[in-house]
Parts: C-alpha cells; sequence; structure tokens
C-alpha cells in the first residue's frame, strides 16, 4: 500500500461548517417522504433514508457539489514516525464534507506521532457519494482492509467521525475478524427517538430489536441492530477494544449516552462543546493515549 496521490476533486471541498442553527424540519416529516424509496437491502439498505435524517438534523451539512464514487476508493498513508514497519494500521473514516487535508489539519495525524504510537495511519476519502450509492463497505473492504491485509497488517483499527462513525460500526458488524480496535467520534446513531425507545427497554443489552424486513423509515432502529449485534456477538476478553467520545452539548448527545452505557466507563470521553472539531481534537488525543493501540 503506498501513499495515494488525493484526486483534486478531494481536494477542493470546503471546509466541515459548523452545525446550522435555526428551525429545522422536523426528522420524522423528512422521513415520511421517503416512503417511496427502494426496500432494504440487506447490507446496505437504509443509507439514504439515513441522510434524509442526518440533513434534517443539520448534521455535517455541506453545500458544494457532490463528487463521484471513484474505484479504487482514493486514501492517504501517514508512516509511523518511530518505527519503519508498524504492523498496526489506523484507518480513519471521515465526517459528511470533511476532507483528507482537513483531518491533518485539525491534528489528527500528528496525535498519532506526538504520542509514539508504533502505528501507520490511512486516511480514507470515503465521502458521501459512497455511502449514497451503497458501495461503501464494499470498497472499504475491497479497496482498503484487503489490501492492508496483504501488505502483512496484523492490527486493523477502525476510526471514525460522525457519519465515517457510522460507516466504521457497519463495517466493524458486517466483517468482525477484519478489525481489531473502533474509535469513533460522534457517530450518527439514528434518531433521538429511538435511543429513548432503548433506555425505555432497560438499555440497549436488554432492548429486543425487531426482525428483518424493516421499512426504510426506520433508519434508526437499522443503525441499533447493527450496534447492538456489533457489542453483544464479541462479548468477553475477545472483543475488540470500543471507544466513544462526543460533545456534551452535541445534537446527538442523547444517542451517544445510549450508547456509552453498554461500554466500559473507561472507554467513553466526553468534552464541553458540540459536533465540531473543537471539541472532537482534544477528544482524539485523549482517546489514542487511552488506547491498547502499540507504542514506540
Amino acid at each position: 500500500m503506498t501513499a495515494n496521490t488525493i484526486g483534486n476533486a478531494a481536494q477542493s471541498d470546503p471546509p466541515l461548517p459548523r452545525k446550522r442553527s435555526g428551525n429545522r424540519r422536523p426528522p420524522s416529516a423528512s422521513l415520511r417522504r421517503m416512503n417511496g424509496a427502494r426496500p432494504i437491502r440487506r447490507r446496505f439498505g437504509a443509507w439514504t433514508a439515513v441522510f434524509a435524517a442526518m440533513a434534517a438534523l443539520g448534521i455535517d451539512g455541506c453545500s458544494h457539489l457532490p463528487r463521484p464514487a471513484t474505484v479504487p476508493m482514493p486514501a492517504q498513508l501517514d508512516k509511523s514516525a518511530c518505527t519503519v514497519e508498524a504492523r498496526t494500521l489506523l484507518i480513519i473514516l471521515p465526517g459528511r464534507g470533511m476532507t483528507l487535508r482537513e483531518l491533518e489539519k485539525e491534528g489528527f495525524v500528528s496525535a498519532i506521532r506526538s504520542l509514539d504510537l508504533a502505528v501507520d495511519v490511512l486516511r480514507v476519502d470515503a465521502h458521501l457519494a459512497y455511502y449514497r450509492d451503497r458501495s461503501i463497505l464494499e470498497r472499504v473492504r475491497a479497496d482498503v482492509i484487503a489490501p492492508a491485509q496483504a501488505q502483512g497488517y496484523r492490527s486493523i483499527w477502525l476510526a471514525g467521525i460522525s457519519m465515517g462513525g457510522l460507516g466504521a460500526l457497519r463495517y466493524a458488524e458486517v466483517h468482525p475478524a477484519d478489525v481489531q480496535g473502533i474509535v469513533v467520534l460522534a457517530p450518527y446513531l439514528g434518531e433521538p427517538e429511538a435511543s429513548q425507545a432503548i433506555l425505555k427497554a432497560g438499555g440497549l443489552r436488554r432492548w429486543k430489536a425487531p426482525p428483518d424486513p424493516l421499512p426504510d423509515d426506520e433508519v434508526a432502529t437499522q443503525v441499533w441492530r447493527s450496534v447492538q449485534s456489533l457489542l453483544l456477538r464479541n462479548e468477553g476478553p475477545a472483543r475488540p477494544p470500543f471507544y466513544l467520545g462526543y460533545g456534551l452539548s452535541d445534537s446527538l448527545a442523547p444517542t451517544h449516552r445510549v450508547l456509552a452505557q453498554a461500554l466500559p466507563p473507561g472507554r467513553v470521553f466526553t468534552a464541553p462543546g458540540g459536533h465540531d472539531w473543537n471539541p472532537w481534537r482534544g477528544l482524539w488525543q485523549r482517546m489514542l493515549a487511552a488506547s491498547e493501540l502499540p507504542r514506540c
């Protein structure tokens, strides 16, 4: 795996805007308009409705023209500064509207080096188009994970921010043997109403997820069912370490707190702030420092 040159389209995106304020259309109204959408497919079914919900919540909005989902998926490899041949790879899936340059600018690569982690970092340009056409998991597997395994990496960790956190969780649920650790910042987990229903059921571990099939507007239920499957299927010492970080005033914080209750307290990190870089920079540093990633 070599350091790929990111295409001009990937370099030209504007910075991630801050969370929009003001009156928003209620998420349920947005999702009701999805009734005529195509039926759910087993692995990638609810992606279209996911983005209707994210737009309604004002998460990671972006006004630029969409980019196509190219094959192979572009990526940028950042080699470890303290070892010639790292055997651990940390893959970062960005949020909606983020660029690979932003991840570097906001300190997500330099944090690895400052902590003397014996880790190579792969920033993957898994932008919105891969989710829209439902190829995200297939492309991550074929263009990112499989080549990394062929290169000799013995341990692969997945990290994701917002939309990228959702992608990381879905990939780890579908391909659990590929992932040795999970780090998510402010992952999108569906509308808050669904998380309240989980709380009333006694939490994620006691919640009884409905079976297939689910309608397109049951986005949150689909997401939570994946998260529950990931957590419960990997109970015990063999379960990959799972770290969650989020801002306390994030509009998605109610959903994050439900997930946090199902994780060990030492693997949940919070900070003042919302759905933005300000809390994420510090949370990223703290989560890496507490993680089981190898040191030099």
